[in-house]
């Protein structure tokens, strides 16, 4: 009888091969026969997708099979092989298979070493400029007396009886035979009768290591850094990362808002009456604000680009400087009659104002 592959699949005659492999994929997990135990239906099912895939998948067959039809592949166009040696092409769906009913375990097991947290202390400075830091750290390494065997000596290692060294053990799953990780070995394929009296068999023991990092410009209190490879090694697998928690101590004249620094300066009630230049601290050094003539206590002033960047940034902020009258606790005498002479002067100069500002008051209802 012909077969219409694509119904099968459930994709258009149009599919891209990407469809045809997600159509594919679903139905395999549905109609598996681990999932569905002494299920003729499920098996009849799973081997008419295996064998619409196998043509729709193949460019050749899936032309041949447009022209002519399923009558082309039938009587040794597709064999039904019980494992998966008889699809070749299949392993990335297979592959999605198997990990989602085994785990994805075809060979030893390997673990990514774990990541680690630490804390980095910087001055104020050193995190507005970058620097570098050597931190001290404590973490599994592979043990120095076995070599991270966790052996006794080489004669306490031998091969596996289980899977005789292959680190798996073939299973029969309905149709297919799966090769899974050796459960004795754990897929090392080797077994241990005397472990090593340092790391008690574990192969891992802890040190005390220093470790320099790189500290970059403009990093803020409260981030964090990744160190990559800087963790714990791992069993077989990459090592864990490194994860500083940045502590930028506080400084005595500035603060930082963002990518902006601000600090505050007192000035003489005469300059800012009158006008002038003071000094400023920055964090690149001293310079020099002009202050015009009737600067009120609480104005900011910008210096621009003296702020600090963002992390892998070049782009500076600004540097934020606010104005404070500076008023002494202590006078002379003298000082104390040039002050009463000029707060006569002003009250003089207020009153004048205000009779001023009450006439034109008065004008706006004559």
């Amino acid at each position: 009888m012909a077969k219409d592959y694509y119904e099968i699949l459930g994709v258009p005659r149009n599919a891209s091969i990407d469809d045809i492999k997600k159509a594919y994929k679903k139905l395999a997990l549905k109609y598996h026969p681990d999932r569905n135990p002494n299920d003729k239906h499920a098996e009849e099912k799973f081997k008419e997708i295996n064998e619409a895939y196998s043509v729709l998948s193949d460019p050749e067959k899936r032309a041949q099979y447009d022209q002519f039809g399923s009558a082309a592949f039938q009587g040794g166009g597709f064999q039904w092989q019980g494992d998966f040696g008889g699809f070749g092409g299949f392993e990335d769906i297979f592959d999605d298979i198997f990990s989602t009913f085994f785990g994805g375990a075809r060979r030893a097991e390997r673990h990514r070493g774990r990541d680690l947290i630490a804390e980095v202390e910087v001055d104020f400075e050193e995190a507005i400029r970058g620097t570098t830091k050597t931190i001290q750290l404590k973490r599994k390494e592979p043990c120095s007396n076995c070599g991270g065997t966790g052996a006794k000596d080489r004669s306490s290692i031998v091969t596996c009886s289980e899977c005789r060294g292959a680190g798996q053990v073939s299973i029969s799953q309905g149709y297919f035979s799966i090769a899974r990780t050796c459960p004795r070995c754990n897929g090392s394929g080797k077994i241990i009768t005397a472990t090593c009296s340092t790391c008690r068999g574990s192969g891992f023991e802890s040190r005390s290591r220093s470790v320099t990092v790189n500290i970059p410009a403009g990093v803020e209190s409260g981030q964090k850094l990744k160190i990559s490879g800087e963790g714990e090694i791992g069993l077989g697998g990459r090592p864990g990362d490194l994860y500083l928690n940045v502590i930028v101590k506080p400084h005595p004249y500035f603060q930082r808002r963002g990518d902006d620094l601000f600090s505050e300066i007192e000035i003489p009630y005469a300059v800012a009456v009158l006008g002038g230049e003071v000094m400023v601290k920055t964090i690149d050094g001293d310079v020099v604000l002009k202050i015009p003539p009737g600067t009120a206590s609480g104005r900011v002033f910008k210096l621009r680009g003296k702020g600090a960047s963002s992390v892998g940034s070049r782009r500076r902020g600004d540097h934020l400087v606010q104005i404070q009258i500076f008023v002494p606790q202590k006078v002379t005498q003298e000082h104390k009659n040039l002050l009463l002479k000029l707060n006569e002067l002003e009250q003089k100069e207020f009153t004048g104002q205000k009779e001023g500002f009450f006439s034109r008051i008065k004008s706006l209802f004559s």
